[in-house]
């Protein structure tokens, strides 16, 4: 099975109790269609009490049963906590996005977006040098025209 119909065919569950455990889950998702797989997420921190991360991935065989397991079950209670099924998305890499380990402007999408050309440096550089030149656009105007009138 290729990743993207792995995807396709995978739901996330979130806001798990936590006495649920795969086999609960498994369970409760049967209904819908053939489960391959029951994955729920250890915490983190070793010393964590948690038996997982309150959330959990279904893998059904096909991707419709999914989609029936996500209309279904989306919004209803199991253990006395509301759950919240969706398609699951695919997995971040650790150096992008929000909670990365590199700083934004470290990323080669910010850099390639955000840098400037050396011609643009250019343009700027000599647009700055010539209204220096040109002086006060003020002067030239008489004084009774434009300001305070001089006595």
């Amino acid at each position: 099975m290729s990743d993207t119909s792995r995807l396709k065919s995978t739901v996330y569950v979130g806001g798990l109790e936590n006495a649920v455990n795969e086999k609960l889950l498994a369970d409760a998702f049967l209904p819908f269609g053939e489960i391959v797989d029951v994955t729920l997420p250890k915490p983190d921190l070793p010393s964590s009490t948690d038996p997982h991360r309150g959330f959990g991935y279904v893998e059904y065989e096909l991707a419709g049963d999914a989609k029936e397991a996500i209309e279904n079950m989306n919004q209803s209670e199991f253990f006395g906590r509301v759950i919240k099924v969706a398609a699951a998305k695919p997995q971040k890499e650790s150096n992008e996005g929000l909670g990365s380990k590199r700083a934004i402007w470290e990323t080669e999408g910010w850099i390639a977006k955000h840098t400037v050309s050396e011609e643009d440096r250019l343009t700027t550089k000599n647009g700055e040098q010539n209204k220096a030149t040109e002086g006060d656009p003020m002067q030239s105007l008489e004084p009774d025209v434009a300001g305070p009138r001089q006595e």
